[in-house]
C-alpha cells in the first residue's frame, strides 16, 4: 500500500483542542494522538506532584448489557467479574486457549445487567469479535460499542480529586479506589471511575463529546496539566504497569508476567484458557517479568538484550529514563533463577554492558503527593 493509499488516522473529539494547545501529534494504533504538550518530563512531574489530564478516547469502550452479560464476561476473562459488586471495577485478562494474553481490559460493573469493558486501542475490534465468538446463541447479552459516540479522559495525580470535585461535584472526592458510578452532567450520563494507568490516584471518565470537551477545558483553565502519551508511558513504567504489545501479548501468559492475581481458578468457571493456565500455575513459569534499575548513566530502550556475565538471558520489553529516579529503568523477561530481588544483571546499550539490578515492583510508588521510590 502506498503512502497515499494508507487509511486516514482517526481523531478524537478533542483533537482541535490538542492542536490549539500546541500538542505534538503522532500516529498511535490508527489514531492521531498527542504525545506531548510542554514536554514529557514536565507533564510527568505534574502528574506525580499535582494533576494532569489525558485524552484516552482511543481506548475501546464496549458496554455489555443484559441478563446474560455477567455469564458472557466470566466465560471470556480470567477474573471472576460476575462476583463484582455494583459500582466496582477490576483489572482482568482476555486470554486465548493456550493462556496467551489477547488483551488486558478493565471491567466495571455498572448494575445488575450492565458492564463496561475498556480495552486497548489496538485491540478494540478484536476484543468485540472475541466476546461475540464466546456468546451462547440466544443468550441475553448485547455488545454496544460506544467508542465513536463518547470520549474518555484520565485525570491523574494527588490533586485530581479536588479538581474534579469542583468540575463535576463533591461526591467525586468520596469515591473509593476502583469504584465507579454514573452521574448526570450537561444533560448526559457521565461515567466516572477511580482508576488509572499512572500509579497515582486518579479518575477515568467516559462522557458525551460536548461534556468531555467542557470538562477538559475547565480542568486546563484551572491549572491541570494537559498530558500526552509520552508522559503516560513514563508514568506507567515507573509504576511497573505492563503495556500490551510490549510486556504482554499472546506469546506471554499471566503467571510469567506477574499477573496471576487476576486469574480466578477456584470458582469452577470454564473460561477461555482456563485449562492451560491451571497447568502453567501447577508447573510454574520458566521465566519472569522483572524490574531492572540501572546503576550508572545510560538509556535502556525496548528490545535491548539483558546480559548475565556477558551471555544474553533476556530482552527488555519496556525501557526508558525515569524522571523521578533520574536513571534508566526497564521491564524484562529473564529465567526464573535470575529473577530474585537484588540480582545483578546488565543491559547491552549499543555494545556497552550497563550494570543493572533486579528491584522490587514498582519502581516508584505514588498516591501520597510527590512520588517516592518503592522500598
Amino acid at each position: 500500500m502506498s503512502r497515499t493509499d494508507a487509511p486516514a488516522l482517526r481523531k478524537t473529539a478533542l483533537f482541535d483542542l490538542h492542536e490549539r494547545q500546541g500538542a505534538r501529534i503522532v500516529p498511535f494504533a490508527g489514531w492521531a494522538m498527542p504525545v506531548q504538550y510542554r514536554g514529557i518530563v514536565e507533564e510527568h512531574r505534574a502528574v506525580r506532584e499535582r494533576a494532569g489530564v489525558f485524552d484516552v478516547s482511543h481506548m475501546g469502550r464496549l458496554f455489555v448489557v443484559g441478563d446474560g452479560a455477567a455469564q458472557l464476561l466470566r466465560r471470556a476473562v480470567t477474573y471472576d467479574v460476575s462476583s463484582l459488586a455494583e459500582g466496582r471495577g477490576h483489572y482482568t485478562l482476555l486470554c486465548n486457549e493456550r493462556g496467551g494474553i489477547i488483551d488486558d481490559p478493565y471491567v466495571y460493573r455498572l448494575d445488575g445487567t450492565r458492564f463496561l469493558f475498556v480495552g486497548n486501542a489496538a485491540n478494540a475490534a478484536g476484543d468485540a469479535a472475541r466476546l461475540r465468538s464466546l456468546a451462547d446463541a440466544g443468550a441475553d447479552a448485547e455488545l454496544l460499542d460506544r467508542q465513536e459516540q463518547t470520549v474518555m479522559l484520565a485525570v491523574q495525580g494527588p490533586a485530581a480529586s479536588g479538581f474534579l470535585a469542583r468540575a463535576i461535584g463533591p461526591e467525586i472526592a468520596a469515591m473509593e479506589k476502583r469504584a465507579c458510578t454514573e452521574l448526570p452532567f450537561m444533560r448526559h450520563k457521565l461515567f466516572v471511575s477511580r482508576t488509572g494507568y499512572t500509579g497515582e490516584d486518579g479518575f477515568e471518565l467516559v462522557a458525551a463529546p460536548d461534556a468531555g470537551r467542557a470538562i477538559w477545558r475547565q480542568l486546563v483553565a484551572e491549572g491541570v496539566e494537559p498530558c500526552g502519551l509520552g508522559a503516560r508511558d513514563t508514568l506507567r513504567l515507573e509504576a511497573a504497569l505492563p503495556l500490551w504489545g510490549n510486556d504482554i501479548d499472546e506469546s506471554t501468559d499471566p503467571y510469567e508476567a506477574g499477573l496471576g492475581w487476576v486469574v480466578s481458578l477456584d470458582d469452577g468457571a470454564d473460561f477461555a484458557g482456563r485449562d492451560a493456565l491451571a497447568a502453567i500455575k501447577q508447573h510454574g513459569a520458566a521465566r519472569k517479568l522483572v524490574c531492572l534499575r540501572a546503576k550508572d548513566r545510560g538509556v535502556v530502550r525496548d528490545g535491548y538484550d539483558v546480559l548475565d556475565d556477558g551471555a544474553v538471558v533476556g530482552r527488555v520489553t519496556s525501557g526508558g529514563y525515569s524522571p523521578t529516579l533520574g536513571v534508566s529503568i526497564a521491564l524484562a523477561y529473564v529465567p526464573r533463577g535470575l529473577a530474585a530481588e537484588g540480582r545483578p544483571l546488565a543491559a547491552d546499550v549499543r555494545g556497552r554492558a550497563l550494570a543493572m539490578v533486579v528491584v522490587k515492583r514498582p519502581f516508584v510508588r505514588g498516591g501520597t503527593g510527590a512520588a517516592t521510590p518503592a522500598a
